[in-house]
């Protein structure tokens, strides 16, 4: 199986990465070409744009979270069948987990899969430096595949040609294309970062946009010639047909009616890795979306429920006045039910969610304490080590996830079962941070996992819903 990557990276974030690669995915779509999508690094936002673009999910390709062994399986496996895979890389080129390293960064994962690497250069305020730069993303590590250029947000047809001859001078690779700049590709933001295709918007419209001017401006048979196929037994020769990276059965045999696991999805909560939503259907879960922003009950026969990452913040009202839902969740805790809460799923089920404003809103309560929204940003990998046995971990067992969050837990008491223990940031000397609550068959945590870091996640939390009761 061969599949030619084109892998998109930048200087740094904000150069242009997310919407060059969604125009480039579509584009090459509409030529009838089948495309895989990806986003290197912890992401959820990003990626709802690329999925929108190929009409199939966007996958993370995180070689920090996960091991080699299994993000080039999820890449192998995503892969099949298609004629190109598409990648947007994360911050700048070289910006990982560490100063002093590659790992987790864009470039690490443009080496090991061979990739054709193409970096946006946002000239908005530069001419010929935009030369010196290029130069400097190619010459920090030559085994990286750059085999281009784009220039991004220029402001005339002379700034956008001189700064492209600036750049093929200095290195000897040629600028794909130049792109204006254009009120209609800035997509809108906030506290963390994009809004995602979750929530309401035109996106379909931005998509088509990006499509259009990518058509326009990029000399896409040329990018395409530079991306060479790469022969997928070489990524990871000892699988070339990729296996499950879980054997489900051999943990919680899947006889019996298959147990419903009610997933938040609506604009208030998304996100989830799909891997993770795949690795719960493989232990034998039926999965069952549901909002707890508009449905009033939970899905029938629900034996465990997730309530994911997302904005409770921008809803809490709404999410507040759902008191039918909120007391749903109250009794789906009593019953036994396992519940894994992430991020902003602890946020919503604390007592209360209060805005900068000092405005309070009730929540589920079954965690004590509220969630308040600050000024401080707290994002970044994370060690973690389950504190307590849980529905998701064993105690002792540990994971590698990730934070990106502005709230806080205030008030939380300190007799509360921790649901981890977080590794002090960047290696420091220190005792490790106490994170989340476990709570009987209740795991709330600000961490963010990837189930594909820990596959016995999915089979062990699969198991608790079998043996927890339908309360409903």
């Amino acid at each position: 199986m061969n599949v030619a990557p084109i892998l998109v990276t930048a200087l740094m974030s904000g150069s242009g990465k997310t919407t060059l690669t969604a125009g480039l995915v579509a584009a090459l779509v509409s030529r009838g070409l089948r495309v895989a999508p990806f986003k290197v690094g912890p992401d959820y936002i990003d990626p709802s744009y690329h999925s929108l673009a190929a009409g199939v999910p966007c996958r993370n390709l995180d070689s920090w979270m996960l091991t080699d062994d299994r993000w080039l399986q999820l890449f192998l496996r995503a892969t099949r069948g298609t004629d190109c895979a598409v990648i947007e890389g994360v911050m700048g080129l070289y910006d990982g987990a560490r100063y002093d390293g590659e790992s987790g960064s864009t470039a690490e994962i443009a080496k090991r899969l061979g990739a054709a690497v193409v970096a946006v250069i946002d000239a908005a305020k530069m001419a010929r430096s935009a030369g010196a730069a290029a130069l400097g993303l190619m010459a920090f590590d030559r085994d990286v595949n750059i085999v281009g250029f784009i220039v991004n947000r220029v402001g005339s047809e002379s700034h956008g040609c001189g700064v492209a001859a600036a750049i093929e001078a200095a290195t000897g690779r040629p600028c794909f294309g130049w792109i204006p700049r254009q009120d209609a590709l800035c997509l809108p933001e906030r506290h963390l970062g994009l809004v995602p295709t979750a929530e309401a918007g035109e996106w379909h419209a931005f998509i088509a946009a990006a499509r259009e001017t990518v058509e326009r401006y990029i000399n896409l048979d040329a990018l395409l010639k530079a991306a060479q196929p790469v022969d997928c037994a070489t990524l990871l020769p000892f699988a070339t047909e990729p296996a499950s990276d879980s054997d489900v059965s051999r943990v919680w045999p899947a006889a019996g009616e298959p147990p419903v696991v009610a997933v938040a999805r609506d604009d208030a909560f998304s996100f989830i890795y799909p891997e993770n939503l795949e690795l719960l259907e493989e232990a034998g879960a039926r999965i069952a979306f549901f909002s707890p922003l508009r449905d009033r009950t939970l899905p029938r026969g629900t034996r465990g429920v997730i309530l994911s990452g997302g904005f409770p913040e921008l809803y809490a009202e709404q999410l507040s006045s759902n008191e039918s839902m909120r007391a749903q969740l109250r009794r789906a805790h009593e019953c036994g039910l396992p519940m894994l809460a992430e991020c902003g799923g602890l946020m919503y089920l604390t007592e209360a969610l209060v805005q900068r404003d000092g405005s309070a809103w009730p929540m589920v309560g079954l965690l004590p304490g509220r969630s308040a929204m600050t000024a401080k940003l707290t994002m970044g990998y994370r060690l973690a080590q389950a504190a307590h046995s849980g529905p998701v971990l064993a105690a002792g067992k540990c994971v590698r996830g990730h934070e990106f969050h502005y709230s806080v837990w205030q008030d939380r008491p300190a007799t509360l079962p921790a649901a981890f223990l977080l590794q002090p940031k960047g290696g420091q000397a220190g005792p490790p941070q106490l994170d989340g609550a476990c709570v009987g068959n209740l795991w709330a945590t600000y961490v963010h996992t990837h189930f594909l870091a820990a596959p016995e996640m999915a089979t062990r939390f699969i198991g608790f819903c079998r043996e927890a009761p339908c309360c409903r």
